[in-house]
């Protein structure tokens, strides 16, 4: 594979490899980002593979060098945790950004790739029941119109713009049978040769699918879909395969007991992918690029990073042991990544 591998972690910042994960190093010194530090997301430009963008515990940061070395992007963020990121596939110039524990949780976007941002008027509660203060965990524009974008709070609900933020409505309604406000993920898939466009909207125990423009949803709970687990994590779409998805299902978080299963009909059916080595805690997140839409990686909370060349249906640990994964991400474009200078006693 010619490319290079990031891996986001809390208390490790972002771990670089750009030679098919034989050797792996941090970033270096007088970075944006601190070597130690907190990275939550990581996002790469789909139209510029040099281009990484990255959640800090330092706000909102960007590479131009496929991951070697990153900057901090001025922002209202400045100082707070970034937990999600996202870019327009059609106009990369658009993103947003949210924010979260131990930070307020707020939503943020920039029209001019990063340039310049402004936090958007929508209020999240200081606190919540459940992880005491709110985390943007999941931000989303749809594929085919980049003003329509969504975000998912843990916990908080789901939540639609049709204006590109400017106002904003809450998805998970008594009305719509999306129960529970404990949102970890979302997903929408572009209408297929076969298949109408698909929302997804994960919370923490079930998954809700719908097939007609977001006005009525289906939903089961995880754990009866999923080998009695239900810690719903994160889903993925698979590039290249119109109506391929990948789902992250745990027994808690951290977790003892996590599996990957693979979907061909959007979520429908689900099958069991195939994992040569149990993973030591729940799955937390997924990393593809289009270049290779086979070549897949899947990190663990608690630092098992995985590999799959097959779209997700086998799949092998790497060597290297990390600190808690929070993100991964790879890009075809080789960083220049060198060793840090070693202390010799």
């Amino acid at each position: 594979m010619q490319g290079t591998i990031l891996v986001g972690t809390a208390g490790q910042g972002i771990l670089r490899s750009v030679d098919d994960g034989a050797s792996w190093h941090r970033l270096g010194l007088k970075e944006a980002i601190e070597f130690d530090g907190v990275v939550r997301a990581l996002a790469v430009d789909p139209q510029d593979p040099a281009r990484v963008y990255a959640g800090a515990d330092a706000g909102i940061c960007v590479s131009t060098d496929g991951g070697a070395h990153f900057s901090r992007l001025p922002s209202p963020a400045d100082g707070m945790t970034v937990w999600a990121l996202a870019i327009d596939p059609r106009n990369p110039r658009h993103l947003l950004a949210g924010t979260g524990a131990p930070s307020r949780a707020a939503m943020f976007r920039s029209t001019d790739r990063g340039a310049t941002w402004q936090r958007l008027g929508i209020e999240i509660p200081e606190f919540c029941r459940g992880v005491n203060r709110p985390r943007i965990l999941s931000i989303v524009f749809d594929p085919d119109d980049g003003r329509d974008v969504w975000f998912g709070i843990e916990e908080g609900g789901a939540w639609r713009s049709r204006d590109l933020g400017e106002t904003w409505e809450r998805v998970d309604t008594e009305a719509s049978g999306i129960t529970g406000g404990d949102i970890h993920a979302l997903a929408i898939l572009p209408a297929s040769a076969t298949q109408p466009k698909t929302h997804l909207v994960l919370t923490v125990n079930s998954v809700y699918t719908s097939t007609d423009g977001a006005r009525s949803w289906s939903g089961e709970p995880s754990r009866a879909r999923f080998d009695g687990m239900y810690y719903t994590r994160t889903v993925q779409a698979l590039p290249g395969a119109e109506d391929a998805l990948l789902i992250a299902i745990g027994d808690g978080t951290p977790g003892t007991r996590s599996r990957i299963y693979r979907s061909t009909d959007r979520g429908r059916t689900w099958a069991a992918a195939l994992q040569h080595t149990p993973p030591n805690s729940t799955f937390w997140a997924f990393g593809v690029h289009a270049a290779d839409p086979a070549l897949v990686f899947a990190g663990t909370k608690y630092g098992h990073l995985l590999r799959s060349t097959d779209g997700g249906r086998s799949w092998f640990k790497e060597w290297r042991d990390f600190s808690e994964i929070t993100s991964v991400a790879w890009t075809p474009h080789v960083a220049p990544v060198t060793a840090h200078p070693q202390s010799i006693a």
